[in-house]
């Protein structure tokens, strides 16, 4: 009679996304001293950088598109789940204060809710429903960008609102960190795919896949609000003084332009209704407020179009 064998023989479960990978580098973290666990968590991380710059033409593409749609009067909207929703709630939520964006301009939409940025709604990912529910309730179509976020690419819910906002007419993107599969690719006009390799523990995409995708969407917004005249040179003059700390930033520039002392500076920021571009017009050009204002329109909120450019800080 043939005995049966106690060994098993073995199996290959590898995950096809690239995100769920086991990391041969970090296979003994479990093991690592304190000083050992940051060192191998930071080396991994240094790769994020890199990983971003090779997805430069993408990145650069769907700027594009992102600055125009703005430019156009329509809206962007960042679609995810988990880490990634509350990436793109985050970046949408600091343009107003940033760039004195419309906060309708730039949205972020996260499964489950607003009650999914501070408690993990783990199964709303796969609630196709309700993908469809979000899309429909903002009215997204035509003229509108819809940038899903989803690190492995597969992603249900960031899939069904995609595919049911370009129905209605929207322009998709997705922004992963794995190969897409089939039925991702067919459901986005661009792809950012940034590969930053497995994660150092295992399918943990806060990790380096988080970090990255907070990277493309600094660029992405902060690129369109650049286009979009936010700036003068790399001067923040358009922001929104909500606090102390901002209306310090709006005395300081308008001072480091202007060579104003900070009561003259604080007086026309006051004279200007706190809006540093049109301060910065009123006392380089000598007009009032209202001319200042017209100015700028006409030169669609570009100060650069009026004021060749910014005194360098070494001037």
């Amino acid at each position: 009679m043939a005995r049966s064998s106690t060994s098993h023989p073995h199996r290959s479960v590898a995950d096809p996304r690239l995100t769920e990978q086991r990391n041969p580098r970090t296979a003994d973290i479990d093991l690592a001293d304190p000083l050992t666990l940051v060192d191998l968590l930071n080396t991994e991380d240094r790769l994020v950088a890199e990983a971003v710059a090779q997805a430069r033409g993408p990145i650069a593409d769907v700027l594009v598109v992102f600055e125009r749609v703005l430019r156009a009067g329509g809206r962007v909207y960042y679609f995810g789940a988990g880490t990634s929703g509350r990436l793109g709630v985050l970046d949408a939520s600091e343009l107003p204060p940033t760039f004195r964006a419309d906060p309708a301009q730039v949205q972020g939409v996260i499964a489950g809710g607003p009650a999914a940025l501070t408690l993990a709604q783990e199964g709303a990912e796969d609630d196709l429903h309700d993908a469809a529910v979000q899309v429909d309730a903002r009215a997204i179509g035509t003229g509108d960008l819809v940038i899903g976020i989803a690190a492995s690419g597969t992603t249900p819910w960031v899939r069904a609102a995609l595919g049911h906002a370009r129905r209605r007419g929207a322009t998709t993107a997705i922004i992963a960190c794995s190969p897409l599969p089939q039925a991702m690719a067919a459901v986005v006009d661009h792809a950012i795919i940034v590969l930053v390799g497995p994660e150092a523990v295992t399918g943990s995409t806060r990790l380096k896949a988080g970090t990255a995708t907070k990277l493309v969407l600094n660029t992405l917004s902060t690129g369109a609000m650049i286009r979009l005249g936010k700036t003068w040179g790399n001067l923040m003059v358009d922001l929104r003084a909500t606090n102390d700390k901002l209306r310090e930033r709006s005395v300081r520039i308008v001072r480091e332009v202007t060579g104003l002392d900070a009561l003259t500076a604080t007086s026309l920021l006051t004279a200007a209704d706190g809006r540093v571009k049109v301060a910065l017009v009123m006392q380089l050009l000598g007009v009032d407020a209202a001319t200042a204002e017209a100015r700028l329109d006409a030169a669609d909120g570009v100060v650069r179009r009026l004021i060749p450019a910014p005194p360098s800080e070494s001037a």
